[in-house]
């Protein structure tokens, strides 16, 4: 694959406000991760506290028609608006909330756009992962020590609705992390960013479909890399491994892949790592790098507290899920027990259950909601399970290779 021009400002701010921010054609540095770390994190060492995920930026080719998407089929509301009529002049980005989910949506409206390439390289997809925190300067200091390439410093941007503070490093792949606080910003997402228009968008139309928040984002890596990012974010951000899957526990006839899990904010933030085993036909994981042309962000779980209602309300909103056969549905008393839920309502829609020790938990997997087989969603309800559906995996991935099938990539 070939370098292309990436922006070391800011990917969610730099086409925030055309007046405050300049374009530099500049590659992100692309050194292996395992070979930055330079200091090592004191065990037990909270050296980063993290609050939490603040956003997700999105690099769509046309925001304006995403928007619409996730707002009609996911049930989020488009809060604010930048672009052209806010005097962006670069860019057009939505911000998109649902309970304590907020997504960002941008496009480039003109090839001169620095991130204009990932469209052609990756398709729609996630490009940074925001996360808040309470002393951004401090954030950019500790993990660039500890090896984190840097990609925009500590930068501070002004409005009448107050300061907002961010900085950006750079994470797998292309995919970023930007650190944000807005303590002392009241505006409704960031400078350059203004409500949305009133008759945008009816009333009448807009339907929440009861997410709640995001449980973890999951990204894949190449294979024999998984291990390097598992230690970047040990070591550098100061996550903790939860636990980790190998090629016996996540494997059918075809394909396998390996997993680990690393969680930072005091458990609040969770981010399995994925990356391709050894196997007899293509995995999922390297279809997704094949399409998406690298690493990158494979799918994004968000939580609800009424998995059934939310599904139900998907599903009527036309979003497509993966469905696995009915034997699985005969087994699962047997398997998991007794749980609230009623199991013939769960088969109808297609919806998994698994436990561990704690708990259960419950989890159904879209369709790509792109035309590549990259980016999806998990909705998950849990119920004391801190799992991550070990369970479903085989009966999951063999779902996946149905569809890997059809699409003539297994």
């Amino acid at each position: 694959m070939s370098d292309h021009p990436a922006n070391p400002k800011a990917p969610i701010y730099s086409a925030l406000v055309d007046d405050v921010v300049e374009f530099h054609d500049k590659a992100i540095p692309s050194s292996p991760v395992g070979e930055t770390v330079s200091k090592q994190t004191p065990e037990g060492a909270d050296v980063l506290p993290l609050r939490c995920i603040d956003h997700v930026r999105f690099f769509v080719g046309n925001a304006r028609q995403s928007a619409y998407f996730y707002r009609n089929a996911f049930g989020f509301d488009v809060i604010a608006y930048t672009g052209l009529e806010t005097k962006t002049r670069h860019e057009a980005g939505y911000v998109l909330r649902q309970g304590d989910i907020t997504f960002v949506l941008a496009s480039p409206l003109s090839p001169q756009h620095p991130d204009s390439y990932r469209i052609i390289q990756h398709g729609d997809g996630v490009q940074d992962i925001a996360l808040e925190v309470e002393d951004v300067t401090a954030a950019y200091r500790i993990v660039t020590e500890r090896g984190a390439v840097g990609v925009t410093p500590p930068t501070l941007l002004e409005d009448e609705h107050g300061v907002y503070e961010y900085a950006v490093i750079r994470a797998y792949g292309d995919t970023t992390h930007s650190f944000i606080n807005r303590d002392r910003y009241r505006g409704a997402f960031a400078p350059g960013y203004k409500p949305l228009d009133a008759d945008r968008y009816s009333p009448r139309t807009f339907r929440p479909v009861g997410l709640r928040a995001i449980d973890h984002i999951v990204g894949n890596v190449e294979e024999g890399k998984m291990n390097e990012w598992v230690r970047f974010y040990e070591h550098v951000l100061g996550f903790s491994q939860l636990v980790s899957f190998d090629d016996k526990d996540i494997s059918t006839e075809y394909s396998a892949l390996m997993s680990k899990v690393v969680q930072g904010g005091g458990g609040r933030i969770k981010f399995p790592i994925n990356e391709p085993a050894k196997s007899r036909r293509r995995s999922q994981i390297e279809e997704y790098l094949n399409f998406y042309q690298g690493a990158g962000v494979q799918h994004i779980a968000l939580a609800t507290d009424n998995i059934v209602e939310t599904v139900r309300a998907l599903r009527h909103n036309d979003v497509s899920f993966l469905r696995v056969p009915k034997a699985y549905y005969d087994m699962l008393p047997d398997r998991i027990g007794v749980i609230d839920e009623d199991l013939a309502e769960l088969a109808d829609l297609g919806i998994l259950v698994d436990r561990d020790d704690e708990g259960y938990m419950l989890q159904i997997f879209t369709k790509p909601v792109e035309d590549r087989p990259t980016l999806f969603f998990e909705i998950i309800e849990r119920h004391g399970s801190k799992s991550f559906g070990k369970g479903n995996f085989k009966a999951l991935f063999e779902a996946i290779e149905r569809e890997q099938a059809r699409r003539g990539t297994l």
